[in-house]
């Protein structure tokens, strides 16, 4: 596999009124990593998944975590151990990079 060098990640990320597209920049039985791009109001629904890194990029929103609302900007990181629910509401357009580790859980969804 050949490294990945982003120089603006702002070219991969994709924004779309349908919802989210989570854009993979690798996916290893071990590592997955996205960036993905939410419109103002959408939302990623709060759900079960592996231990996991959020580094927000841009814009503003929350991240729920196990039904506790932090505020997110850029510049924000956030860390969820394995099995917790998170989730993640836009409150303008928001971008953030996504890593868990290659274990799944029976309900794993996008990150």
């Amino acid at each position: 596999m050949e490294p990945i060098f982003l120089t603006d990640w702002r070219q991969f990320v994709v924004f779309s009124i349908e919802g989210p597209h989570p854009k993979v920049l690798i996916e290893t039985d071990t590592l997955k990593s996205v960036i993905v791009g939410l419109e103002s109001g959408q939302q990623i629904p709060p759900h079960p998944a592996p231990t996991a890194v959020y580094h927000f990029l841009d814009g503003s929103g929350w991240m729920i975590v196990d039904e506790k609302r932090f505020p997110v900007q850029a510049g924000t990181t956030i860390v969820v151990p394995q099995g917790v629910q998170r989730g993640v509401e836009a409150k303008s357009k928001l971008s953030f990079l996504g890593t868990h580790s290659g274990e799944k859980t029976s309900e794993d969804q996008q990150l």
